[in-house]
């Protein structure tokens, strides 16, 4: 049998390290093992990586998939703050993402909304608990869904943690220009599909068509739901691609993602955003 090639990944800390090298992983959580272990660090001290920058980029963000040549830089924790807030509105104005692996964190703020008013609030910022309830562990819908459930005009209090600022190290890092990897355009041609359950898998890169079906998607995930996840919107358009019809869709949704109780409106939207783009009725 053809051996498999070795797929070694670089890595640093995004405030500043050394460079190390990581493989032999198939999910995220083992991705952060990983990296963990290069660094001598604890695997929660992990809020997010980004891809080909050390920035805080919500466009960068690693998912379920890394390009073969794609330099992962991982942003640890920093300090922590609580920010008290007064529901004044339904909508905070924030989008909830995660990283996999147990922090739900803020990917947006809406100009102009109630978070967009706290200067302390930032993009980045992992949410560790509501009104002194942890929810380390909770995956970003539930806790978009705790934070819409809130009643309004009463305050309530955000323990938020930021990624640890990169000032300390900006001599190091600038010294010899661009970080290793900063600004590397990934080939496009291969990579690396992290799974949930079995192992990762290597298959080629989506195309341009299915990269504007997913974008399509993750604005619909955003408007129902308050969250932005790229993979599970690749996942969503893959389901949908293969359902001729909006109940087969959800039929499918509801048997590998039923915790998400997406509604039946919603399901319509995706099926229409990835089999009709251009709002054919036929």
């Amino acid at each position: 049998p053809r051996t498999r090639p070795r797929l070694v990944f670089h890595t640093q800390l995004a405030h500043g390290s050394p460079t190390g090298r990581i493989e032999g992983f198939t999910n995220v959580k083992e991705l952060y093992a990983k990296i963990a272990e290069v660094f001598d660090i604890s695997p929660t001290e992990i809020l997010f990586c980004t891809l080909n920058t050390h920035k805080v980029d919500m466009q960068k963000l690693l998912g379920g998939q890394i390009g073969l040549e794609d330099f992962i830089f991982a942003h640890v924790r920093g300090e922590t703050k609580e920010v008290e807030v007064t529901k004044t509105e339904d909508a905070l104005g924030l989008t909830i993402t995660d990283n996999g692996a147990g922090y739900a964190f803020i990917k947006r703020i809406k100009e102009g909304s109630i978070i967009n008013r706290l200067q302390t609030v930032c993009v980045g910022d992992s949410i560790e608990a509501i009104n002194d309830h942890t929810i380390v562990g909770c995956r970003h819908y539930e806790v978009a869904r705790m934070l819409r459930e809130l009643p309004r005009a009463q305050p309530f209090t955000l323990r938020l943690v930021q990624p640890k600022k990169a000032f300390d190290m900006i001599g190091q890092r600038t010294r010899a220009g661009k970080s290793p990897g900063e600004g590397r355009a990934a080939s496009g041609k291969e990579t690396l599909r992290l799974r949930t359950q079995g192992p990762a898998v290597l298959e080629e890169g989506p195309s341009s068509s299915e990269e504007e079906a997913a974008r399509r998607v993750d604005d619909l995930l955003e408007s129902y739901m308050g969250i932005r996840d790229s993979e599970l919107a690749s996942t969503m358009v893959e389901a949908a691609k293969g359902s001729p019809s909006v109940a087969q869709l959800a039929q499918g949704l509801d048997s590998v993602l039923g915790e998400f109780a997406f509604p039946q409106e919603f399901v319509a939207e995706v099926w229409a955003a990835v089999c009709h783009p251009k709002g054919d009725k036929e």
